[in-house]
């Protein structure tokens, strides 16, 4: 995924929904993590979610650049007032599979703490053709522990350090985590830790305003919320985001779909990357009890 630097921009804000699915962890710059090695643990903590007050979402989004198709997300979670469990599928489609064949599988599963949504283990598993990287990332100490096979060539310029690692969610649990926070009526400020395995950075949220918003999967009115992407360590040289990068926000527009308070991204924008890239719902499907 990295050497396609004219698909990096695609790449992360892709990330950013997978992370839903929101890692496609890559406004967030994914490094891949392995769903088989990581699926038995996700698997064995579903107890964190309550089955009689869970409720289930399904979604399915579209990126595109400019006009053209680039890439399909899909995600299905399960959260209740207890925890969360939820997994995404991010793959190229329509112009970008012309050129490039990936696929990204991602998976959380996690509580509620006093706190915030707090992760026990994430892992994703990227595919590029042949090649294979998957990462799994242990919440459940103090200091978030990675593990990837095949590890590594660097671990950045400076590598993530245990500081850097504590206090810190994954990708995908941000979004959740910014959901809880508009659904406590703390809206979309102050910054979300994030680290994907290698990668350590922060988003600084702001809220923008409201905007009516329609797209094949919802209609209705959104908050407009910005998220700025701060790189903090973790980076190698060559693949630190540019100043053009970082120049703007990914901006998103946060609805209310699962009832009054289970807040989704119905729509993400980027100017990053070659014509910016857009992610928009496709399809909902939300079955149980909404969040309280």
């Amino acid at each position: 995924m990295r050497q396609l630097k004219w698909t990096s921009g695609v790449m992360r804000a892709d990330g950013l929904m997978a992370g839903l699915a929101l890692g496609l962890a890559t406004f967030l710059g994914v490094f891949v993590g392995d769903s088989a090695s990581a699926g038995s643990r996700a698997l064995a903590l579903a107890s964190v979610v309550d089955p009689a007050q869970e409720t289930q979402i399904s979604a399915r989004y579209d990126s595109s650049v400019l006009i053209f198709k680039v890439g399909e997300i899909t995600l299905n979670a399960r959260i209740s007032e207890t925890g969360y469990r939820a997994d995404s599928f991010i793959e190229a489609a329509g112009l970008a599979s012309l050129f490039t064949d990936f696929d990204i599988r991602a998976e959380v599963s996690g509580r509620d703490g006093p706190g915030g949504r707090e992760p026990v283990v994430y892992a994703h598993t990227e595919r590029t053709g042949t090649k294979v990287r998957a990462v799994r990332v242990d919440f459940a100490a103090e200091i978030a522990q990675s593990d990837v096979e095949p590890p590594f060539g660097s671990l950045g310029v400076p590598p993530a350090s245990d500081s850097d690692r504590t206090g810190v969610i994954d990708p995908m649990t941000a979004f959740f985590e910014l959901s809880r926070r508009m659904e406590h009526g703390e809206g979309c400020e102050g910054r979300l830790p994030v680290f994907d395995g290698k990668a350590r950075y922060d988003l600084r949220l702001e809220t923008v305003g409201t905007q009516r918003v329609r797209t094949r999967g919802w209609r209705g009115d959104a908050l407009v919320c910005h998220a700025w992407y701060e790189p903090i360590s973790g980076y190698d040289p060559e693949d630190y985001p540019s100043e053009a990068e970082l120049r703007h926000p990914l901006v998103l527009w946060l609805a209310p779909v699962v009832g009054e308070g289970g807040y989704l991204p119905v729509r993400l924008h980027t100017r990053a990357g070659f014509g910016g890239v857009t992610i928009e719902l496709m399809r909902l499907d939300v079955a149980g009890p909404a969040p309280t």
